[in-house]
C-alpha cells in the first residue's frame, strides 16, 4: 500500500506513467527527478503519511525503494 501511494505521488509530480515506476527505479537516472522535484516529492510524502523526512535522509534517497522503506519504518 505504501508503494502504491508513493507511485501515485511520483507519477503526479513527475508527469510519468505509474506503470514505469518500480521499487528499483532511480529517482534521478530513471525518473528524471531534479532537486526541485525532490523537494516537492518529499513535501507530498510528508503530507500523505504524516511523517517528517530529515534532510540527511533525503540526500540518501536514490530509489523508489529507499522512499518506501523509509516511510514503512517511520509510520
Amino acid at each position: 500500500m505504501v508503494f502504491e501511494k508513493i507511485v501515485q505521488i511520483l507519477a503526479e509530480q513527475l508527469s510519468i506513467d505509474p506503470d514505469k515506476i518500480t521499487m528499483d527505479s532511480l529517482l534521478e537516472e530513471d525518473l528524471d527527478a531534479d532537486s526541485l522535484d525532490a523537494i516537492d516529492i518529499v513535501m507530498s510524502i510528508e503530507d500523505e503519511f504524516q511523517i517528517e523526512v530529515p534532510d540527511e535522509v533525503i540526500a540518501n534517497m536514490k530509489s523508489v525503494g529507499d522512499i518506501v522503506n523509509f516511510v514503512e519504518n517511520n509510520q
